[in-house]
């Protein structure tokens, strides 16, 4: 961590962001640079604002925002990019822990997770190894730090010492509960039965869908699956699986579900299922990381990873119609109060302890 004596005056401030991360659609990371860009630019006024993002994610950017384009890239590559500085700005902030080298001014990192520091068995050893080089050159690079929740800035503690602001996430705009009439027409085309348990995500070991679909076995309602490898060998046994599902029908298939889980084993912040629980949907999640609180009570939380416990999550959820009813209303209220409007209102407050005067 660098010390700046100068404090910088708002009016022609220049700001940088790293957005390489940022990709046409997308999720977790995606929606993160992409809504809080679009929140902060209206504060940040006369502030001179640019990203650095990947050529084919320029139209991600809101208007204010100037694009400083990278070729399509991912991997080692994309890395590599990360490293480059941005310069004449007068503040940087790395959306997704690609602090550039040798960059000049402040500089701001978020964390979104450690989780290749504490669930490294999830990744591949390449990977995991290489991302926690980028992480521990972050966290002792960058003047400020920035956590997505309590949870991850308590990680970042453990392993570094240091203090992170936190600024929790809101749902995407796109996350509204849908009309009837849509909820309807999803059911029809994806032939969904009356009753069945949802889980949107990509089918990997750290968000255990066999789990869930072990305890839906049990509790004997059909369990479909949507997201990346929903349609794979990784499926598990009894599934159904949608395969991609375009975002814009989401809000009608998390209202349509009767049941929408979580069982991951590990999030920094948990921002599916908030979208879930402000489309409406009766959310069942794992209490781990950062997902009690980005749920807090609108959601029925599963404290223990095993079968019989999550049995007894969405018993009552799939068999008492009030229980549900009540579990959706209080959702949509609960998620109402999460905004980008927040974040980027405490993300500023960094920008402020970084030494920009806005």
């Amino acid at each position: 961590m660098r010390s700046h004596t100068t404090t910088l005056a708002s009016n022609g401030t220049r700001i940088g962001f790293g957005a390489l991360a940022l990709r046409p659609g997308g999720s977790g990371v995606q929606t993160y640079a992409r809504e809080l860009l679009n929140a902060l630019a209206p504060k940040l006024g006369a502030a001179g604002l640019r990203a650095v993002v990947q050529s084919d994610a320029r139209a991600e950017l809101p208007r204010q925002v100037t694009p400083v384009e990278r070729p399509v890239c991912d991997g080692a590559q994309r890395v590599a990019w990360g490293l480059v500085p941005l310069r004449d700005v007068d503040l940087f902030h790395a959306l997704d822990v690609d602090l550039p080298l040798a960059q000049r001014g402040p500089t701001v990192s978020t964390f979104h997770d450690l989780s290749v520091f504490d669930v490294p068995w999830a990744f591949g050893r390449g990977r995991a190894a290489g991302e926690r080089r980028l992480l521990r050159r972050a966290m002792r690079r960058a003047d400020v730090l920035v956590a997505v929740s309590e949870f991850t800035a308590d990680r970042l503690r453990a392993h570094c010492g240091r203090e992170a602001h936190v600024t929790p996430l809101a749902p995407a705009p796109w996350a509204v509960p849908p009309g009837a009439a849509e909820v309807a027409e999803v059911r029809t085309r994806f032939g969904l039965p009356e009753r069945f348990v949802l889980q949107v995500g990509t089918v990997e070991p750290r968000k255990d869908v066999a789990l869930v679909a072990a305890a839906c076995r049990r509790l004997d309602v059909p369990f479909v699956l949507a997201g990346s490898g929903s349609t794979g060998p990784g499926k598990p046994a009894g599934a159904h699986g949608l395969g991609y599902v375009a975002t814009t029908d989401l809000p009608a298939l998390y209202a349509a579900a009767t049941a929408v889980t979580y069982a991951s084993t590990y999030e920094g912040f948990g921002l599916p299922p908030l979208e879930a629980m402000a489309c409406g949907g009766a959310v069942v999640a794992s209490a781990v990381g950062g997902l009690p609180q980005a749920a807090r009570d609108g959601a029925v939380l599963v404290t223990e990873h095993s079968e019989d416990a999550w049995v007894r999550g969405l018993r009552e959820v799939l068999l008492d119609r009030d229980t549900r009813h009540a579990l959706r209303s209080r959702a949509v209220v609960t998620a109402a109060t999460s905004t980008w409007d927040r974040t980027a209102e405490l993300t500023l407050d960094a920008y402020r302890h970084a030494g920009l005067r806005i």
